[in-house]
């Protein structure tokens, strides 16, 4: 079966020169920055939507659509200067006017995935022609971080709101065609700001869920670059000399995230009890998932930030394995054993992961149903509270505030499991508010006390970031975030 997926693969993708073909690990869930929440759309975001800052190899904050950035007022306001001459992808001046128009777009649009990564913005105003200014109640930190992802990415005042599946973005390549589950296809605009940094007249992305599948496309020609090459594919693509294999660090974080109070599926003994949680937890040895699923080539985790983050909290220690533990907090909780119903997306190395943890648990008494369900229609499901509990990535921010404030507090929009303490959201807003380092590192240190221990979420693994690409292709460039630029991207010879 998995021969004749590469086969159909293979026949369905048209070869050209002018091509960039990048196999992707899941479909997008909407092509819109300002409700988009999947790892999948940013790596085509990559393409379409530029940003008013980006980040570098280094994880430092650089001029995109915004030339320049200036704190004022204390920090209750951010002036930022627009490049001139940039055009969205339906003509449409890319002005100070229409900068305030996206962000306010963030702002306001119903179901908006942005609105808490922007945090206390109280307006959003022209300073001159490319100049615009955002005003905040108080200061927050994580502002410059945010637009340099999905908040920073701008689109038209001419998009109507029935256009959310094709909003005219600022990239260098805009949306031509979309078959779901199947291809995305992007055109270069002609009136990019930077067009000698593209060599491709054309991108198409294709979601092959199967790594080895994508591996198998890319060794045979199909494809040019690959994401999320799993560690088990790694030793036979660095044996072939038609592709090479590059490595770079990863802010992403694997967890699973339990319903804890949204709707009838929060009512499990998982979703109300913390000492159940933390029974879960106990029968996981992180060591061994990583040995076993990823051959020792991934690190395990115990909190939103890799180590190596300038956020990371080295003083909080990965817990170990201990089933006796596990079996007394059940028993404590009223149970001899529990069923728990996973769902896991359709992605090679969440499966394997997933099996693994099964195995671990039930040594606890805990068995765990695994539901595997496309990607895209899980992150539909968590948000509807339609979930016991889940696997998932969150791709990582290089500003801690991102990686946990819009899961974890009250109300937030990525908080599926509708998680909500008081005491967890008062060090998570100190810190967020603060511009002092170590003040800021103290709080996020409270917030995850009490996270870890109330345990909305268990962390598991940090990834690191593997691609491989066809032999002749240059120009990658390894960014923490693991996405896939296509400036400066071309096939040698």
């Amino acid at each position: 079966m998995r021969f004749l997926a590469v086969l159909f693969l293979l026949a369905a993708i048209p070869a050209s020169a002018q091509t960039l073909r990048v196999g992707i690990a899941s479909d997008p869930d909407v092509l819109d920055p300002t409700l988009s929440r999947s790892v999948a759309g940013r790596q085509v975001f990559a393409a379409m939507c530029d940003k008013l800052l980006e980040i570098d190899e280094q994880g430092a904050l650089v001029p995109q659509l915004a030339t320049a950035w200036e704190w004022q007022e204390g920090g209750r306001a951010l002036l930022l200067t627009l490049r001139p001459g940039l055009r969205f992808h339906d003509g449409e001046a890319l002005d100070a006017a229409a900068a305030v128009f996206g962000l306010n777009r963030h702002l306001t649009a119903p179901g908006s995935t942005r609105r808490g990564e922007m945090g206390p913005v109280s307006a959003v105003e022209v300073a001159g022609p490319l100049a615009l200014r955002i005003r905040l109640s108080e200061p927050f930190a994580p502002l410059l971080a945010a637009l340099a992802d999905r908040a920073g990415m701008l689109v038209s005042p001419r998009t109507p709101p029935e256009a959310q599946q094709a909003p005219a973005c600022a990239g260098p390549f805009r949306l031509t065609r979309r078959v779901a589950q199947d291809r995305i296809e992007l055109e270069r605009f002609s009136e990019y700001w930077n067009p000698g940094a593209i060599h491709f007249e054309r991108v198409i992305y294709r979601p092959i869920p199967d790594t080895t599948v994508r591996a198998a496309n890319l060794r045979a020609g199909g494809l040019e670059v690959i994401e999320r090459v799993a560690t088990s594919d790694l030793d036979t693509l660095a044996a072939d000399r038609r592709v090479r294999v590059l490595e770079g660090p990863s802010l992403a974080v694997h967890y699973i995230a339990i319903n804890i109070a949204n709707g009838e599926r929060a009512n499990t003994p998982l979703g109300r009890d913390a000492r159940v949680r933390a029974a879960l937890e106990a029968a996981i040895d992180r060591e061994v998932l990583n040995r076993v699923a990823f051959e020792g080539r991934y690190r395990t985790a115990n909190q939103a930030t890799p180590p190596g983050h300038p956020h990371h909290i080295a003083a909080i220690a990965t817990p170990g394995r201990d089933l006796a533990r596990a079996r007394a907090l059940l028993r404590e909780a009223g149970l001899e054993r529990l069923r728990i119903r996973l769902s896991v997306p359709g992605i090679s190395e969440y499966t394997q992961a997933a099996e693994v943890i099964q195995a671990m648990a039930a040594e606890a008494g805990i068995t765990i149903e695994i539901q595997v369900v496309e990607t895209a229609t899980l992150l539909r499901q968590w948000t509807a509270g339609d979930f016991e509990a889940l696997v998932i990535q969150w791709s990582g921010r290089t500003d801690v505030d991102q990686n946990l404030w819009s899961f974890n507090a009250c109300g937030e929009s990525l908080n599926g499991g509708r998680y909500c303490s008081a005491e967890a959201d008062l060090a998570l807003r100190e810190g967020r508010t603060s511009t002092d380092t170590p003040t800021r590192l103290a709080a996020y240190a409270r917030a995850m006390e009490v996270l870890l221990r109330d345990r909305p979420y268990i962390y598991l693994w940090h990834p690191r970031s593997f691609f491989a690409v066809r032999a002749p292709l240059e120009g990658l460039r390894l960014i923490p975030d693991g996405l896939i630029r296509v400036q400066g991207l071309r096939m040698r010879g």
